[in-house]
């Protein structure tokens, strides 16, 4: 008589990896900052999003329990790429069985440690779990798609005496081979956990993967913006919260702003911010106390930033062709410019803080039909 033998469970086939104590800097990948795989909103969304691009396909379907993973519960996914990337790093062994406690996650993404922000948490994984992705993302066979959750699995741990012990969960393969690619991750700035707006985050996400060591900055037509939100909102409503993310300048290490052409498209361009003040003896503001505390750090007070840019240049910045050709469509590149290899050309402005180029622009990918209105 032949034994049956029980199929071991993706658990039992990896080691389980246990996350590091510090505070050490937060990692994003790069695939979840360039394209739409989150909901913006804390609504409830089960309206899949269906983004192509060129040869990049993303469906991302929610089901109608949970929703579709939000922008906020990526935060997890992004503490997951800084353990992993930290570990790597110091020589350790990785793996895609996690194990933490509630606290350490929150602590690290900049939330409260209260019983409903534990409640949250579960939430949120839930929706992680529950939401699927198909995406022709890093496939080598043309047209084929991969199939994952966020999180293919967790749950609540125990010790001996049947106590909280923290959570274990499983990340997907295609998240994790992604994460162990150095050129797949980039850095963040810890200020993002501040931000609070769904628009806000997905935009400094998108920024910080395209702006790069580009000093000059980069530009980004709305319309083509609005196709990589994967937003619900209108084009009007997203067009006007864009408007108003660039008068508040929310966005740690970049500037943004409005140039508008003498046609009527409307571009969003961003640069990277200057570098913080000086230190706090070199510049301490009127009515401060004479003494100032030992170990007290930089300065960073700076008049307010205004929504729109001086247009003190007299041409537009450069298309972001180069070094991210995904982000304006490979396959209509001929069809856009670098404008930076131009020659100069004279440009005005049509209202204060608005950059117009008189030069005869190619229209990009996206661009409204002509007369249309944003």
């Amino acid at each position: 008589m032949t034994a049956r033998h029980r199929p071991i469970s993706e658990r039992g086939q990896l080691d389980l990896f246990h996350a590091l104590p510090g505070d050490f800097a937060p990692r994003d990948a790069q695939d979840l900052m360039a394209y739409p795989f989150f909901s913006l909103s804390k609504s409830h969304r089960t309206a899949p999003i269906d983004f192509v691009a060129g040869d990049v396909s993303i469906r991302v379907e929610a089901v109608a329990d949970h929703g579709m993973a939000t922008i906020w519960d990526a935060d997890i996914l992004i503490w997951a790429a800084s353990q992993i990337v930290e570990a790597r790093d110091a020589g350790l062994l990785t793996s895609r069985l996690m194990a933490a406690t509630p606290y350490e996650i929150l602590n690290f993404i900049g939330r409260g440690v209260s019983l409903r922000d534990y409640q949250r948490l579960k939430a949120a994984l839930d929706r992680l779990q529950s939401t699927t992705v198909a995406t022709s993302i890093r496939q080598p066979a043309e047209g084929r798609r991969h199939r994952f959750s966020w999180i293919n699995e967790w749950q609540e741990r125990t010790d001996r005496f049947g106590k909280p012990a923290g959570i274990e969960l499983i990340v997907p393969d295609w998240f994790y081979r992604a994460v162990l690619d150095d050129a797949l991750v980039l850095t963040i700035d810890r200020a993002y956990f501040d931000l609070t707006g769904g628009l806000d985050r997905w935009l400094y996400r998108l920024v910080r993967k395209h702006g790069g060591r580009q000093r000059a900055g980069w530009r980004f037509d709305f319309r083509h913006l609005y196709q990589k939100s994967g937003s619900l909102s209108p084009f009007k409503r997203f067009a006007f919260e864009l408007r108003d993310i660039i008068r508040r300048q929310p966005l740690p290490g970049y500037t943004l702003f409005i140039e508008v052409e003498l046609g009527g498209r409307v571009l969003l361009a961003f640069e990277p911010s200057a570098p913080c003040g000086q230190a706090v003896d070199g510049l301490v503001l009127s009515g401060t106390r004479t003494i100032v505390p030992s170990g007290t750090t930089r300065s960073c007070y700076q008049e307010p930033k205004q929504g729109l840019n001086p247009g003190k240049q007299n041409r537009n910045l450069a298309l972001n062709l180069e070094s991210n050709q995904e982000s304006n469509f490979r396959r209509h590149a001929p069809d856009v410019e670098n404008i930076a290899d131009r020659p100069e050309k004279t440009s005005g402005t049509l209202s204060k803080g608005t950059r117009t180029d008189t030069s005869s622009t190619p229209r990009l990918p996206l661009d409204p039909a002509s007369g249309e209105s944003e």
